[in-house]
């Protein structure tokens, strides 16, 4: 038996699921239903980022995610995105981890996320929505990403670290670049771009971290971090590798699913009636529009040895992409999964933050801050219109748009 399993054939993925263009052109959708339906796992053999394999069923995701000790996600190994080029396997931040200092790192930053905290972030949240609301013009045309979704959730990450507001859009071009995945960025200039906008975050957020050593210990990130025994020390790269973290997971990845709010509320107008008809819906509304949009698009894990994952032999070192934006696709756990609902009963068993050890320390944070969003459209009678097509990101990693041009209606 143990011969047979290891000359199986592997099944070849006809798709390259890593292209720009799928999401560029909004057509993921079928190639992630092929490989669901024929091969939950499977091997690319080329692509720009190298062969890899890929994981598209809910239940082989959560399975490889349940397993830490064979699917390591440590820089060491390679990488947490398919790109590993990228960076050049040297971004130690906590989530490129293993256990025991995965384990220490998080327990840094999970504090910040308390329920006692959240109380407190809550409030914020709201208070910021409903400024950001009240400037917004009625029945004039303007762009949903830069005048709601980035300030909504840059807005929150200033103050988890405790930085000037009027320093966002510094943050938003670092965390551009901190999670700037896609084939284009393969290539000389863009690594000499990268290394320097990383220079000018990490010099830029040494100043604040230096600063906080000298001060008793706060709530905010950055002083949770300098005061830690796991993180007070970090060598230069792991300090700019986890603020990077930080910045990405506080931004993208929300302000992605409040934009694609816009996509599905305009798509399905039936459920906006049903959030007006019952307000209580909009945290289960926040599930499902984190599992709909799917914001991160991927995770990637190595094999630490031999291992068999949905009938396919992984050789230790080879790299398997989750795709959870396929996963959060799954009929056989989200019937007509497809069409956006804000009344699913299971939108929690989305695994748009992952799932295990490395779910999404802030995922919570994030449920909030979209929640809020619905409020503000709930509550003022809002219609959120579309006036052409978005611009959507350019990047197997993150799904999203970079620009995106509405006009509201008041009923």
């Amino acid at each position: 038996m143990a011969s047979q399993t290891l000359t199986r054939e592997r099944a070849i993925n006809p798709y390259d699921v890593s292209a720009d263009a799928l999401y560029t052109e909004d057509t993921w959708r079928e190639p992630f239903a092929f490989l669901r339906r024929e091969m939950p796992v499977s091997w690319r053999p080329e692509s720009p980022f190298g062969p890899y394999w890929s994981a598209v069923t809910h239940e082989t995701i959560q399975e490889i995610e349940l397993m830490p000790e064979v699917f390591s996600s440590s820089w060491k190994r390679g990488n947490i995105t398919i790109a590993e080029s990228i960076n050049e396997s040297e971004f130690p931040n906590f989530i490129a981890q293993d256990p025991p200092i995965h384990t220490a790192q998080r327990k840094v930053i999970a504090p910040a996320f308390s329920p006692g905290q959240m109380i407190k972030l809550e409030a914020q949240v709201r208070e910021r929505a409903k400024m950001l609301f009240d400037a917004l013009p009625v029945g004039e045309t303007f762009d949903w990403v830069e005048q709601l979704a980035i300030p909504q959730t840059l807005g929150m990450l200033c103050s988890l670290f405790d930085f000037p507001f009027e320093e966002w859009r510094d943050l938003k071009r670092w965390s551009d670049y901190g999670s700037g995945v896609s084939a284009d960025n393969l290539t000389p200039e863009y690594r000499a771009e990268w290394m320097k906008q990383m220079g000018e975050m990490l010099a830029r957020f040494d100043r604040e971290l230096d600063a906080r050593k000298g001060m008793p210990p706060t709530d905010d990130l950055l002083s949770r971090m300098v005061h830690s025994e796991a993180m007070g020390n970090l060598p230069a790269l792991e300090r700019l590798a986890n603020i990077a973290l930080l910045i990405v997971a506080g931004n993208d990845t929300t302000r992605n699913s409040i934009a694609g709010l816009v996509e599905a509320l305009n798509l399905y107008p039936e459920e906006l009636a049903k959030l007006r008809a019952d307000p209580t819906l909009s945290a289960n509304a926040a599930q499902e529009i984190i599992r709909w949009q799917t914001p991160v698009t991927h995770m990637r894990r190595t094999a630490t040895r031999d291992v068999e994952v949905g009938g396919q032999l992984i050789r230790e070192g080879e790299k398997i992409v989750m795709w959870y934006i396929s996963g959060n696709r799954d009929e056989s756990v989200f019937p007509n999964a497809e069409r956006f609902d804000v009344t699913r009963e299971n939108a929690r068993r989305h695994i748009g933050f992952g799932h295990g050890i490395h779910r999404c320390v802030g995922a919570r944070l994030a449920e909030v801050q979209i929640a809020a969003v619905i409020d503000e459209i709930v509550t003022r009678r809002l219609r959120v219109v579309p006036v052409g097509a978005p611009e959507r990101l350019a990047s197997p990693f993150l799904h999203g748009f970079n620009a995106m041009p509405v006009q509201l209606e008041q009923d």
